[in-house]
């Protein structure tokens, strides 16, 4: 039974007492202040993907029971386990409907282009459309519509930043009896209290941040509708085994279990309409200075920032003007556009020649409850391909666009890098070491998916692709910058270098914590991607020199550069990666020849543990980057207790942390001192 189905229903947990020896903060010398708390959306949504897979799949595949996990019992059965299966994982979730189903940080999912499209077919209202809608997705995963949370903000599209205070007072009243004394609070069921401020929000489209949104969105998507479930038991079902024809025929329902598979339909019609809006409005033609739909610019790019103008429709705000801010196109939005749309273009792939396509996600494209594409434009030859709005159709457009960005406008040919900004036709000269190593993670995905290949929570399978022409390219430029790295980025230390500028043709003096995780991930990306241990060897000989010489054992954290440890959502993500890689791929087996203590896998684990209770979790209440937590890691309701705080670990109830009314649980930047 998967942890996830587990803690969906009512917290059956169990109340901890305040500080044990096993927790952070009881007599701890070091400050982990928060610096500023504005949330970020790009880098808040990036590390919360991170910590996703750094979270129950990490856990999961080093052989720990899921569902031996309690999230009452902190650091149990260790304190890897909790925080990996529990913590990291249930962080990520929760954010994740902050920001696409609570805050309103967006444009409401009512408003988006699918959903209008299909309100005219059918000649009703839009908001008429999307309640039938979700209905008709709840009967198809089995779950009563009458269970769907409500005074719901879905989003279609998310804006760049916000204040994640609550702006008006949280409903902690008891909507039902839970286990053990706790009780279910009214804001779970009903979302109407957890809405952020408007005028706070920095509306404005940045490809970085809509897309990092949907990288979370992808991903639990993915894992929310990639299996069948038994309609009377809501146990989950393997796909391979259904006959053909409708699941219901069969008692059987889409998603995992019902309560999961319905999030999976709601984050599915989100992304689509994202995608959808995206292709036919966000592009942008440098030469006229103008942005519009991907067929009328078709060497056009997504720019930087777009500044959204509002209707000023309280109930469901949608767009009025749209006008570019900065029209530069940035390697971190390229990429950060590239992995979500990979993993999407996974579960919408409906092409004829794609011997590895999931069966469960099949079912959900075929036409109900999800359009499927038309049969020419999955048969393999693009010379008779049609316009259309159905998700493949969408997602290949987009997802062929932004790699063409990355491939022609950020690929230095003679210096075998991605550059990180480019302007027009002018491309510019500075290679930065994390965004270059982030680019080939997404070029694997990018790869993987073109070509077939599973990616999701099973990007690391194998199996025989489609060979595509766009994916030899891919690799071709994974292997070129991947050997950039170890020729021109490594100094005499063992370090990475922050970056290089291509037209000096020297690599920059400093070092930093982001770009020995940028160095690692692209290192061991070229690794999975190529299966050439010489880039598996570099990533070890890198993270042990990290581990060496940017470690502070008093901090019980990474200093981030020089004597500084300052920590944003970027890096902490990134950190969150480098232990899941290191666990995964990069430990010491039993064939490798060198073997340093830092690749130990008790080592590693402990590293993870330290760094999640430090710098996440903070040593107080209101230190660390976790601002908040919900009920899902422990911090349960219980009548007569107002502490906030009742599971007695270092993070607050959302209602109890920063401001007049709480804040949301999300990650804030900190920084370290002693």
């Amino acid at each position: 039974m998967n942890l996830r189905k587990k803690m969906t229903g009512a917290a059956a947990v169990s109340v901890l007492l305040a500080c044990s020896a096993a927790l952070t903060g009881c007599n701890s010398d070091v400050h982990v202040k928060v610096s500023d708390y504005n949330f970020d959306t790009a880098g808040n949504m990036f590390a919360y993907a991170e910590f996703e897979l750094s979270g129950e799949p990490l856990a999961e595949s080093l052989g720990v029971d899921l569902d031996v996990l309690d999230a009452g019992k902190i650091d149990q059965p260790t304190a890897f386990d909790y925080k990996a299966g529990i913590e990291s994982y249930e962080y990520s979730e929760e954010a994740m409907y902050e920001v696409v189903e609570k805050s309103g940080l967006g444009l409401h999912l009512v408003n988006g282009p699918a959903t209008t499209l299909e309100a005219q077919a059918a000649g009703i209202a839009n908001n008429e459309l999307l309640a039938s809608r979700f209905q008709h997705m709840a009967d198809s995963v089995g779950q009563p519509a009458e269970d769907i949370q409500q005074n719901m903000y879905p989003t279609f599209i998310e804006y760049a930043s916000g204040d994640p205070h609550y702006n008006q007072k949280v409903d902690t009243g008891k909507y039902a009896d839970g286990e053990d004394g706790a009780y279910i609070p009214n804001y779970q069921v009903n979302f109407a209290s957890l809405r952020w401020n408007r005028d706070k929000m920095k509306k404005q489209l940045v490809p970085a941040a809509y897309g990092a949104t949907m990288l979370k969105q992808s991903l639990w998507a993915g894992d929310f509708l990639g299996n069948l479930h038994d309609a009377k038991s809501d146990e989950e079902v393997d796909a391979s085994t259904a006959e053909e024809g409708p699941e219901a025929d069969q008692g059987l329902k889409l998603g995992v279990s019902s309560v999961d598979g319905m999030q999976g339909m709601i984050l599915t019609d989100e992304v689509w309409n994202k995608l959808l809006y995206v292709r036919d409005n966000l592009f942008y033609d440098p030469a006229s200075k103008n942005i519009g739909g991907l067929v009328n610019t078709p060497d056009g790019y997504l720019p930087h920032a777009v500044d959204v103008e509002e209707a000023g429709d309280k109930d469901f705000e949608t767009i009025k003007n749209l006008k570019v801010a900065d029209g530069r196109s940035l390697l971190q939005d390229q990429w950060l556009m590239l992995w979500p749309t990979s993993e999407f273009f996974g579960m919408t792939d409906q092409r004829a020649a794609n011997p590895n396509r999931n069966p469960a996600f099949a079912r959900v494209f075929d036409g109900d409850p999800f359009p499927a594409a038309p049969a020419v434009n999955a048969d393999g030859d693009e010379s008779n391909d049609i316009a259309s709005t159905d998700p493949y159709t969408v997602t290949r457009d987009v997802l062929l666009a932004v790699f063409d960005t990355i491939k022609n406008r950020h690929w230095n040919d003679k210096t075998g890098a991605f550059v990180t900004e480019a302007e027009g036709d002018k491309q510019g000269t500075q290679v930065d070491t994390f965004q270059a190593g982030y680019t080939i993670e997404a070029l694997r995905m990018f790869e993987r998916a073109i070509d077939g290949l599973p990616v999701g929570y099973a990007n690391g399978e194998g199996a025989e692709g489609l060979k595509t022409e766009q994916g030899a390219a891919a690799k071709e430029m994974i292997t070129k910058q991947a050997d950039f790295i170890l020729s021109a980025l490594i100094n005499k230390d063992g370090l990475a270098a922050t970056g290089y500028d291509a037209a000096k043709g020297q690599a920059d003096k400093d070092t930093s914590l982001q770009a020995q995780i940028g160095a690692i991930r692209g290192l061991t990306s070229a690794f999975l991607a190529t299966e050439d241990e010489k880039y598996r060897d570099a990533a070890r000989k890198l993270y042990a020199a990290m581990d060496e010489k940017l470690w502070d054992n008093d901090l019980k954290a990474y200093k981030t550069k020089g004597s500084d440890a300052s920590y944003d959502a970027f890096t902490a993500g990134g950190v969150s990666a480098v232990f899941r890689l290191a666990l995964e791929h990069l430990k010491n087996t039993s064939s490798d020849t060198d073997a340093p203590k830092a690749l130990d896998q008790n080592a590693i684990q402990d590293r993870y543990v330290a760094f999640f209770r430090q710098v996440v979790n903070g040593p107080t209440l209101d230190e660390g980057m976790q601002a908040s937590e919900f009920w899902d890691t422990g911090d349960v309701y219980k009548e007569g207790d107002d502490s906030g705080n009742t599971d007695g670990d270092t993070v607050p109830q959302i209602q109890k942390g920063h401001g007049d009314h709480g804040i949301a649980p999300i990650l804030l930047p900190v920084k370290l001192s002693n």
